[in-house]
């Protein structure tokens, strides 16, 4: 099974820390964002790693490289940020035709990736209890199909995705850097293509200073 990690972005949010150390990088618990994300596909079966990157990218390279020296682990690099989608999109080669799991490298979690339906037709979400950065919530179910309500929805997006390579069919037009939230998943849900599931596992997004520090104290209590 192979995973796709994000690891192109800048980390504005997360300045002064990012000025010199890329986002992926960054430490949790004793251990890099990035290598948690690693240790956690692993663990969980994925055999090959694709990581996209752009900024800072030779420091996330050589950690990767330093800390997984035997592993199947790929890089996409990218001359300029292209998003999330964009990101992925210019990976597919890397990935093959088959669905591959998706993952934000700024993410913390205890989501157990092993029992994830790797089987899907079109895109698999996994969404957490809306945090309190994010009260309105990305999308809601209705048993395990997404839908998006007109005012707040029931779960926030967590980073992680079951990915059929398909959802890129036709899309040729879009131009770099885009989401692959908004251009191309919610494409997909509006059309009823989407499926997904809740989680009440330990999750944070690592995006700020304050949330950082949340999860060095959150997942240093859980090792």
């Amino acid at each position: 099974m192979k995973a796709m990690i994000l690891a192109a972005g800048l980390g504005k949010r997360l300045r002064p820390l990012t000025n010199t150390i890329p986002k992926p990088n960054l430490m949790v618990g004793g251990k890099s964002l990035i290598e948690r994300n690693i240790e956690s596909l692993i663990k969980c079966g994925f055999e090959e790693i694709v990581i996209n990157v752009s900024y800072l990218k030779d420091d996330i390279k050589n950690h990767v490289k330093e800390k997984f020296p035997n592993r199947k682990i790929y890089f996409s690099e990218e001359l300029t940020p292209l998003g999330t989608g964009g990101g992925v999109q210019q990976a597919l080669h890397l990935l093959g035709n088959k669905p591959f799991i998706l993952v934000n490298a700024d993410i913390c979690h205890s989501f157990e990736l092993q029992n994830l339906n790797m089987d899907i037709e079109f895109t698999h979400i996994i969404g957490v209890k809306n945090p309190n950065h994010n009260v309105d919530g990305d999308f809601s179910l209705n048993g395990n199909t997404v839908y998006l309500k007109d005012s707040k929805n029931d779960f926030t997006w967590s980073g992680i995705s079951v990915i059929n390579p398909r959802i890129f069919e036709g899309m040729d037009k879009l131009s770099a850097p885009f989401s692959i939230w908004n251009s191309v998943i919610k494409k997909h849900i509006l059309e009823g293509r989407v499926t997904g599931e809740s989680s009440n596992k330990n999750w944070i997004d690592t995006g700020t200073i304050e949330r950082l520090a949340l999860a060095n104290k959150v997942f240093k209590e859980e090792n």
